[in-house]
């Protein structure tokens, strides 16, 4: 069990049977009674957000998560088909789950997988990968005035924005957050 003075952010916790995520608290003291605890907290099964407020010292579950080594092993129709690296046992999850991270897996990409009540929830990927560009148009020489950029689709078949100088081959290193360029290997 974690008590409110545990909280922090990206703390899970279980509430009324409900796994969440914290994204923000505060702790702050009414004129009258005790201090209490404002968070604002995300639905790890919906991802819907939610702000609840605890009074201090308050206890609350540990969510039944676990997280497992896996390898991305392909894509088929709508699922994500994984492997477990210890037991060599393949399961899928659906594309939903992984709330857009699905663009960066690579056939035989090792990942961390969460698990609640051993139902996949979540793929956690690098903060930032080196993908191979497989198709853009020529950058025009001379054209170096502002920070030109065009589209790039890479070897996973997601598509950034990159520099003009950036060509076919390339190896490029994207921010698997917001989908940047971060720069050239």
């Amino acid at each position: 069990m974690y008590s409110t003075t545990d909280f922090r952010k990206g703390l899970k916790i279980e509430v009324e049977g409900t796994p969440y995520e914290i994204v923000e608290f505060q702790h702050f003291k009414p004129g009258k009674g005790g201090a209490m605890v404002r968070t604002k907290l995300r639905n790890i099964l919906t991802g819907r957000m939610q702000d609840i407020t605890f009074r201090s010292g308050e206890k609350v579950e540990k969510p039944d998560l676990e997280t497992r080594d896996m390898q991305f092993l392909y894509r088929e129709d709508d699922n994500l088909i994984f492997m477990d690296m210890t037991s060599y046992e393949q399961m899928q999850m659906h594309i939903n789950a992984t709330d857009g991270k699905e663009g960066f897996l690579k056939d035989g990409q090792e990942c961390r997988v969460l698990f609640y009540k051993g139902n996949p929830l979540d793929v956690d990927i690098p903060l930032s990968l080196v993908l191979e560009v497989v198709e853009t148009e020529p950058g025009a020489k001379g054209d170096t005035v502002s920070n030109v950029t065009k589209a790039a689709k890479l070897e996973t078949g997601i598509s950034v924005q990159v520099p003009i100088f950036v060509n076919e081959g390339d190896r490029i290193k994207v921010d698997t957050r917001t989908k940047e360029y971060l720069g050239r290997e």
